[in-house]
């Protein structure tokens, strides 16, 4: 079992940055992956910004140049650092682990609400 525990997230205007934080606890794998998701209302849960166990980072196209994924290994925390935000960006934000045995596990996610 992985445990995921997220912390950051809020309201900021438009043009603003936020920080996002994520501790995992468990069985856990330096090869596993890390990263955020998140979900606006009526919509799918999408891949925000994910970074391998070997240092690989992946971003959706709406968050390149913006958003920077970044993790400590050692501390077994991923963090997003996330600057120039949109409204568009606005939803709840999922930790996610993705372990080598191909399971999923979710943080109980965190409301980012970006104000026009």
């Amino acid at each position: 079992q992985v445990q995921l525990v997220e912390s950051g997230g809020g309201l900021v205007q438009a043009g603003g940055s936020l920080r996002l934080s994520c501790a995992a606890s468990g069985r856990l794998f330096s090869s596993d992956s890390m990263g955020w998701y998140r979900q606006a209302p009526g919509k799918q849960r999408e891949l925000v910004a994910t970074k391998t166990g070997g240092g690989n980072t992946n971003y959706a196209d709406s968050v390149k140049g913006r958003f920077t994924i970044s993790r400590d290994n050692a501390k077994n925390t991923v963090a997003l650092q996330m600057n120039s935000l949109k409204p568009e960006d606005t939803g709840v934000y999922y930790c996610n682990r993705h372990t080598i045995y191909g399971l999923d596990y979710w943080g109980q996610g965190t409301q980012v609400t970006v104000s026009s």
